[in-house]
C-alpha cells in the first residue's frame, strides 16, 4: 500500500472510532438510545396505545359482568310453554326422527310429565350411540346416551351462570323456581346475546317473530303482519279479513283456537302452539300436503 492510502486508511479509522465514541450522544439527537442486548424489552410507558387499549377491554369486561350481575337466569331464560323438549316413552324411531330434526343440538328429555327432566340429549351423542350399535336403533338405549340433567335456580345472576357454564363445560342447564318446578332452560348462548345481541343462524328468517325450524315448518307469532310473512316468505294468504296471522286462524276458524290444536285451509296447516288467553300467541305452519306432527290435535 502507498503512503497515500495508509494516510486515508488511518483517517478512516479515526472517523470511525470518533463515532464509536459519541455513538450514544449521536443516536441521542436522533431519538435513540441504544440497550443491552441481556435487558429485557422496556415496557410501553403509560399513556401509550397498549395499555390504553388493554385498560379498555378490561373496563368494556367489568361492565358487561356489572350488567350481567343484575339480571337473573329468570330474565334470559327460554319458558317452559316454549321450550322444545322430548318425551324419553316416545318409540325409539320416533325419538331419534324428532331429535334429528330439531333445530336445537341439545334437547332435555321428559318422562311421564314436560315437569319431570330426567335428561339431555345431545345430538352428537345420539349419532355416537347409534354408530356404536351399528345402526340397529332396538340396541340403542337412550337413558344412556342422554346427560345427566343440570338444575339452576331462577334467582341465579348470570354473571354467576356463565362463569359456572365455564367451570362444568356445559351449555343448557334446566331452570327450577324455589319449590322445583321447571320453569324452562338456559343455555350458554342465551347469555353471550344477552352481551352481544341476537346471534343469527342459516335457519333465521330476516322478520322478528318468525323463525324457520330444521324440518322446514314456520314458527311465528301471532302478532306477526300477514303482509309482512307473505313479503318475507314469498306466501300469498289474504290480508283482506285480517291484519296479523293469529287473527287469519280466528277469522278463517271462527273460534279462538285451543293450544295443539291443528287447522288445514289456504294450503297451509296451522298448529297452535301457545295461547295467551283469549289470544293466539304462537303458530307453527307447514304446508298442507306434509304429515301432521305427532301430538297435535286436529280440529274437531
Amino acid at each position: 500500500m502507498t503512503a497515500a492510502g495508509w494516510i486515508v486508511a488511518a483517517l478512516l479509522a479515526l472517523c470511525c472510532a470518533i463515532a464509536f465514541l459519541w455513538r450514544d450522544a449521536l443516536l441521542g439527537r436522533l431519538g435513540y438510545r441504544l440497550a443491552p442486548l441481556n435487558q429485557p424489552a422496556e415496557k410501553p410507558r403509560n399513556g401509550s396505545a397498549e395499555p390504553k387499549a388493554e385498560a379498555g377491554r378490561d373496563s368494556r369486561k367489568a361492565r358487561a359482568m356489572q350488567e350481567l350481575a343484575e339480571l337473573e337466569v329468570s330474565d334470559v331464560m327460554i319458558h317452559r310453554t316454549n321450550m322444545r323438549s322430548l318425551n324419553a316413552d316416545l318409540p325409539i324411531e320416533a325419538l331419534i326422527r324428532e331429535a334429528l330434526q330439531s333445530p336445537d343440538t341439545r334437547l332435555p328429555l321428559w318422562r311421564g310429565t314436560t315437569e319431570n327432566i330426567v335428561g339431555v340429549l345431545h345430538a352428537k351423542d345420539l349419532l355416537s350411540g347409534l354408530i356404536e350399535v351399528q345402526n340397529d336403533i332396538s340396541r340403542l338405549d337412550i337413558a344412556r346416551v342422554a346427560a345427566k340433567p343440570w338444575f339452576v335456580p331462577d334467582t341465579t345472576p348470570l354473571s354467576d351462570q356463565i362463569n359456572a357454564f365455564i367451570r362444568r363445560k356445559a351449555h343448557m342447564a334446566i331452570v327450577v323456581d324455589e319449590y322445583g318446578e321447571v320453569e324452562g332452560v338456559v343455555t350458554l348462548e342465551d347469555i353471550i346475546e344477552e352481551i352481544v345481541g341476537e346471534i343469527a343462524d342459516e335457519r333465521d328468517v330476516d322478520l322478528p317473530g318468525v323463525r324457520k325450524e330444521a324440518d322446514g315448518s314456520i314458527v311465528v307469532d301471532g302478532s306477526v303482519p300477514i303482509r309482512d310473512l307473505n313479503r318475507a316468505l314469498g306466501w300469498d294468504l289474504p290480508d283482506d279479513e285480517a291484519t296479523t296471522i293469529a287473527g287469519l286462524v280466528i277469522h278463517e276458524t271462527q273460534s279462538i283456537p285451543e293450544e295443539r290444536q291443528a287447522f288445514t285451509f289456504l294450503g297451509k296447516r296451522f298448529i297452535v302452539m301457545k295461547r295467551d288467553k283469549n289470544r293466539i300467541a304462537r303458530l307453527r305452519i307447514r304446508p298442507a300436503a306434509e304429515i301432521v306432527p305427532a301430538g297435535a290435535r286436529p280440529a274437531g
